[in-house]
């Protein structure tokens, strides 16, 4: 009986392969399903969120303004800085302590009118004790004198012998010969003073005050205790502006050429001018060439090393007959070259688009623009190399 419960419980135990499991997976394509569901989604979620996702690249941007006026009648405008042709650094040829300065910035000077003096005691010292040499020296060449005029007459009534006559000759000569030694040192000890005392060389105003009064002034400022120069004294009768003009551009520039200047510190002030030299060099790191314009007429206002712009004007004639119509521009570092095109990046809610401009004269800082971009509209500066159409961009202020 025991058996047969056992072999009961045995065969229990026996798999059945002919009945299938009820807890094995049908397939595994469910799985494979799944997946693919979700790649769809997060591909169908990036295209959907990417515009807000994608940083934005800070960008620089300005604005197409409507350039009128004198501006748009000149046949090329440049940018330079008012510079005084009759300038100098005024220095002293000696070393020494500064005692007296008797101008301020601003001041006016004339030629030979003493601007500054050295400590000069031990230099009138030195003159006074060469002055009183040169006496002593006179002294002896007046005894050296009478004593020769003495020997040629008692040589000549044949009291003393001719060796006696050429020592009296030789003194005298050298008595003479200290004389003119003294007289040099005097000379050389005048010139020492008046180095002391520092000069105006012209005509003019000082720009800068470069020492004060108790330091040491030094003809080449070899030390760094001393300083090289008193003042900067510049003749503002002498100022010019000095214009850089692109290579590609001088062609149009012409001495005697009508100019018109204006300080970018006054913008609405105009003043007359007129190409007075080309310098016949170009900067070969700028591609530029210097071009210096005459004032024709100026005020007060006009000062040493102020910006300004200039506008070169063709024959009056043809300014007469042919006014221009206003013209877009846009500075130039915001136009650049894609595929071998010029374009500008135009920024429209948030993002940008590369526009093909057609661009004309260079107006300064500014390139005019014939087709392509409209007044108000903005660009980019300086657009990177990698920018594409459709970026998005944040605004750089």
């Amino acid at each position: 009986m025991v058996d047969d419960e056992n072999e009961a419980d045995i065969a229990s135990l026996k798999i059945d392969r002919d009945k299938k499991q009820s807890n094995k997976p049908r397939s595994k394509k469910w799985m494979v399903l799944v997946w693919v569901a979700v790649i769809a989604i997060v591909v169908v979620a990036y295209f959907l969120f990417k515009e807000s996702i994608t940083p934005a690249r800070k960008v620089k941007v300005a604005t197409a303004t409507l350039i009128t006026g004198s501006e748009a009648e000149a046949s090329l405008v440049a940018t330079g800085y008012v510079v005084a042709q009759r300038k100098a650094e005024v220095a002293s040829k000696g070393t020494g302590r500064l005692v007296y300065l008797g101008f301020e910035e601003g001041d006016t000077v004339t030629v030979g009118e003493i601007i500054a003096i050295l400590d000069n005691d031990d230099i009138k010292a030195n003159l006074e004790l060469a002055q009183a040499e040169l006496v002593k020296a006179e002294a002896d060449s007046l005894n050296a004198g009478r004593s020769y005029r003495r020997a040629k007459e008692l040589f000549e009534s044949g009291s003393i012998r001719e060796t006696e006559l050429e020592s009296a000759e030789t003194a005298y000569k050298l008595a003479l010969a200290a004389v003119a030694g003294a007289a040099a040192n005097v000379k050389a000890a005048e010139v020492a003073l008046e180095n002391t005392y520092i000069k105006a060389p012209f005509d003019g105003t000082i720009l800068t005050k470069n020492a004060d009064v108790g330091e040491i002034v030094a003809p080449f400022a070899s030390s760094a205790s001393s300083k090289g120069s008193v003042v900067t004294l510049a003749d503002m009768n002498s100022l010019e502006v000095e214009a850089d003009v692109a290579e590609s551009n001088i062609h149009k520039v012409t001495v005697g050429q009508r100019c018109e200047i204006i300080l970018d510190a006054y913008p609405d002030t105009r003043y007359p001018g007129y190409v007075k030299k080309i310098v016949p060099t170009a900067d070969r790191a700028r591609a530029t060439v210097l071009t210096k314009v005459a004032f024709l007429q100026k005020d007060d206002c006009v000062l040493p090393e102020m910006s300004a712009r200039v506008n070169f004007f063709v024959d009056d004639s043809a300014t007469l007959k042919v006014k221009q119509r206003p013209v877009v521009a846009v500075p130039k570092e915001a136009i650049t070259t894609r595929n071998g095109q010029k374009v500008v990046f135009k920024v429209e809610n948030e993002y940008v688009t590369a526009v093909p401009v057609k661009t004309g004269r260079e107006l300064g800082s500014m390139t005019e623009i014939i087709s392509g971009i409209q007044q108000g509209e903005r660009v980019v500066l300086s657009p990177p190399g990698k920018m594409v159409s459709g970026q998005k961009v944040e605004i750089s202020y």
